[in-house]
């Protein structure tokens, strides 16, 4: 089996591309999978995307954190690949249809990992325009070992943690495996 955990970063904010609808716009800076089969991670510049591609199209399956919603949107402007028949699991869609509302994934790894994100998305945004490509690339790299860990509590407890917005530490019951 062969699990891949991914996340990318782009060069522009949904401000500077007319509004989320546009996401296709946005354009990668950075992207950075973990394989469980290689037991290593990898880093993808903007002319890369197809050796990214091929990666996620290998998985057994592809996990992440607003991926489906966000990243494979952005990523729809290198590939006509139909991203809906990935082998997904999307830990953000996933606690949303539990719980019924988003969380964001520092909230979660905060809470859960007692390690959180160690920027903004907007942050990756800025760096990319002032040039400070070894910043993007630490910070999503960072983004998908959290999610990796993340996935793996969960997959050992069958529960993560989140806090709710009284700043009360909740349990949020998950069904997330190791097995594809």
């Amino acid at each position: 089996m062969n699990i891949v955990y991914f996340d990318l970063e782009t060069q522009k904010s949904a401000d500077e591309v007319g509004g989320w609808s546009n996401k296709h716009l946005m354009r990668v800076s950075f992207g950075v999978t973990y394989s469980t089969q290689d037991d290593q991670f990898k880093g993808y510049e903007e002319g890369d995307m197809p050796a990214l591609l091929a990666e996620l199209s290998a998985a057994d399956l592809v996990i992440g954190y607003n991926i489906i919603s966000f990243d494979y949107s952005v990523l729809s402007a290198y590939s006509d690949q139909d991203f809906s028949k990935l082998p997904t699991l999307d830990l953000m869609a996933d606690l949303r249809s539990i719980l019924g509302f988003r969380l964001k994934l520092d909230n979660l790894t905060t809470t859960t990992l007692k390690s959180g994100k160690s920027a903004e998305g907007l942050m990756a945004i800025q760096w990319f325009h002032e040039g400070e490509f070894a910043k993007i690339a630490l910070y999503c790299k960072e983004d998908v070992r959290i999610t990796r860990d993340l996935h793996r509590f969960g997959c050992e407890h069958k529960f993560v943690y989140y806090t709710d917005k009284r700043n009360r530490v909740c349990k949020a019951p998950v069904n997330w495996s190791l097995d594809p």
